[in-house]
């Protein structure tokens, strides 16, 4: 108990005649009836096994009356004890149960022949059987945080607080086993086959040895009859033992995150899983340390918390439920011209430019459609995109904006990640002892987004780790006798430099990116970001950060840029479309999918990638993340060419800076050489003005320039144009 109450020495039969009082008065919210003695009506009709007191509702009641004012501090500061009030008020005030609710099961047979057991026979007098309250109450007492309580960091938890109840945010680190645990002995002598019933208060008890029925005592002589433990009529506890550390944000410069064990008892086990950010409401107690290890400890205790409420923060986007108040504004965006660059600009805006990447990561946020087959293939969904660029252009700040708009995301760099940290370790539980694996990175992002950042620096032999979870999207263990497969559904996002710091133009793309061909097939998209000196643009970025540095946020946007979470709001409900390919689109594909593969040969060394099959599934992917952005169940013609158009994209950065050094070639004479390139290859003198613009928006330019194109060479009577600007070649 806290000091101050010692020294006022309370009277818990007054504090329990508080506690009656709030059960009998507390109205509901409906404003018929009594909010807590509806609770116990529906616990006696077995329709539910907890009382889940609001101390929101404990300071509204404690509000109304000055010799309530110190009720509510109280209770969070001696909460172990205003349980047990609390259950006893209960127990006192628990209703009959309403007639034909719920048919007798086993455990209210057991109860009423244990009240109906008369005494012993044989001497006609005994010690009555007392039942503990605990073994007949269906119910446990959870406290719940109000609104207005205040979260705070693990590290700030001191000893101040043991026996109080704190709320505090952290990341499920380890989660056990959901085992029984004793919370009423019961003990059958084999004597006279009298019930002792023994309370189980802590983690270890001592058994009862002797029999205290008047038959075993008034025997003389011979062996003393034993006591055996019945675990029939004992009660068992649903128990749980979960580790929480500090959130990254929380942790100082130089600390090593601090993490707390969190026992979790009834209803809530289960309630979160590894990786999961947790808001936590639980009792801070001590725990002394037993046996071999008192010895070494001495005086100093272990410290854990006894749950009480658990609330998930961020959310997976299959729970994600949105509300038909964020639905109304969802569809206003929607109804706004150009929604997809909208909402791609609203990703990191104080970051400058970068239009094309901030596209290709909502796409990565969007993912495709995972496809499982017949015969148990799985064709993975999640969009992987790898960011290669010189020093300094905002690669890792996008990675970090990127995690705070995922509900689910793991961030980690190349050199504090090991093999073993990016897929999982198998540890010795200090609880049972056992063998038992601890998640890495990417099994902690499951279902999520795991950013990797300086992805040069890592160890050869920890980067094939990443291999089977790009493709496969799963970890296959075989160690310390444990061999299993965990899953790791997950989109990696990677930033790397290139071999020499910054992108060395005179070698070969191969040996600037630096990273084996297996690795790279599985990326669909390997952006190279280079920094090139161009002083229009080089004066509107310092225009840009100069603005950040003095208003403390970016520069006005023709639009309002959508917040956080109608973005994660927006991608939840697209990720419930799942488009599919429709077959008058395969021969577009498959010809997109031919051509980039020949350019990559005539392009031999000084090809920019490998195109391989999984290419051809990186297009699909792309325009099915499209066709969900668009709240569409069918991908379009359009999909795919803006999915072409981004794999162009990726490697504009370096194309611009080839083209400066060897001789130009200006954007109207490309468009006019692809669309003759086409017509020769169709045999045809007739080009539709829609073909024209789906052929050139995939090759990456844009409408204004296969217009002036159009006009140019009309001009100069190589083609004529009709009244929908159709060609015909003369």
């Amino acid at each position: 108990a806290d000091l101050g109450l010692m020294a006022t020495n309370p009277d818990y039969k007054a504090e329990k005649e508080k506690c009656a009082s709030f059960f009998r008065s507390f109205p509901s919210s409906t404003g018929d009836g009594f909010k807590y003695l509806d609770m116990l009506q529906e616990i006696a009709d077995r329709q539910r096994e907890t009382l889940v007191i609001d101390l929101s509702d404990l300071a509204e009641h404690c509000g109304s009356d000055n010799a309530l004012q110190t009720f509510q501090e109280d209770v969070q500061s001696n909460t172990r004890r205003y349980i047990s009030l609390f259950s006893q008020c209960a127990d006192e005030l628990m209703p009959e149960r309403s007639y034909g609710a719920v048919e007798e099961d086993s455990f209210d047979v057991l109860t009423r022949q244990r009240e109906q057991a008369g005494p012993d026979g044989e001497t006609g007098e005994d010690v009555p059987r007392v039942l503990p309250e605990i073994l007949k109450r269906r119910f446990r007492v959870f406290f719940k945080p109000g609104g207005k309580a205040a979260t705070r960091t693990i590290r700030s938890i001191k000893a101040a607080e043991i026996g109080h109840l704190v709320t505090f945010k952290g990341i499920c680190t380890r989660v056990g086993d959901v085992k029984p645990l004793l919370e009423v002995a019961c003990f059958t002598c084999d004597g006279c086959d009298f019930e002792v019933y023994q309370e189980v208060l802590g983690d270890s008890f001592n058994p009862v040895s002797k029999c205290p029925s008047s038959y075993c005592n008034s025997r003389r002589g011979g062996a003393q009859p034993q006591l055996f433990l019945e675990t029939r009529a004992s009660k068992f506890i649903k128990y749980q033992e979960v580790k929480v550390q500090e959130i990254s944000e929380d942790v100082p410069v130089g600390h090593i995150p601090r993490s707390l064990t969190i026992q979790v008892k009834g209803d809530l086990t289960r309630s979160m899983g590894p990786g999961d950010v947790v808001s936590i409401t639980g009792i801070f107690l001590p725990k002394p340390f037993t046996g071999f290890k008192a010895m070494h400890a001495g005086l100093v205790a272990n410290t854990y918390v006894e749950a009480m409420a658990v609330t998930q923060c961020k959310t997976r986007y299959s729970d994600f439920t949105v509300s038909s108040e964020d639905m109304k504004k969802l569809k206003q965006h929607r109804k706004g011209a150009d929604i997809y660059g909208r909402l791609a600009q609203s990703i990191a805006p104080e970051i400058f430019g970068h239009a094309d990447i901030k596209k290709a990561l909502l796409l990565l946020l969007c993912g495709g459609v995972t496809r499982r087959l017949g015969d148990g293939i799985k064709i993975r969904g999640d969009v992987h995109i790898c960011l290669m660029g010189d020093p300094g252009v905002a690669k890792s700040q996008l990675l970090k904006h990127i995690i705070t708009v995922a509900p689910r995301g793991v961030y980690t760099t190349g050199r504090g990640s090991s093999g073993v940290g990016l897929t999982a370790s198998v540890a010795r539980d200090t609880v049972t002892g056992e063998m038992i694996l601890e998640g890495g990175a990417l099994v902690l992002a499951d279902n999520g987004i795991c950013c990797i950042d300086e992805f040069d620096k890592m160890d050869e032999s920890d980067r094939t780790a990443i291999h089977e979870v790009m493709e496969q999207q799963t970890v296959s263990i075989a160690k310390a006798g444990i061999t299993t497969t965990l899953n790791a559904r997950t989109a990696v996002l990677a930033a790397a430099n290139p071999a020499y710091g910054r992108y060395n133009v005179a070698a070969t793309p191969q040996e600037n990116i630096n990273l084996p061909a297996a690795l790279l097939s599985r990326f669909d998209l390997m952006w190279l970001i280079l920094d090139t000196a161009s002083a229009e643009g080089d004066i509107a970025l310092a225009h840009h950060v100069l603005h950040v540095h003095r208003e403390g946020r970016p520069p006005a946007l023709s639009f309002t840029p959508i917040v956080s979470h109608e973005l994660r709001a927006y991608i939840a409900h697209a990720r419930s479309f799942h488009p599919f390919v429709p077959e008058s689109l395969t021969e577009y594909i498959a010809g997109a999918y031919a051509e980039m593969r020949q350019d990559e040969i005539e392009q031999g060394e000084k090809a920019m990638g490998y195109t391989t099959a999984r290419t051809l599934l990186s297009i699909l992917r792309l325009s099915e993340a499209l066709a969900r952005l668009r709240w569409s169940s069918e991908v379009i013609e359009d999909d795919v060419n803006e999915a072409l158009r981004l794999m162009k994209m990726s490697k504009v950065s370096l194309e611009d800076t080839l083209q400066d050094q060897g001789p130009k070639v200006d954007p109207i004479t490309a468009v006019y050489m692809a669309i003759r390139d086409w017509a020769d290859k169709e045999g045809t003198g007739e080009v539709p003005y829609e073909r024209a613009t789906a052929l050139l928006i995939s090759k990456g330019h844009s409408k204004d320039v296969l217009d002036a194109c159009l006009d140019e060479y009309a001009s100069l009577d190589v083609w004529l144009l009709d009244s929908q600007r159709n060609i015909t070649f003369v």
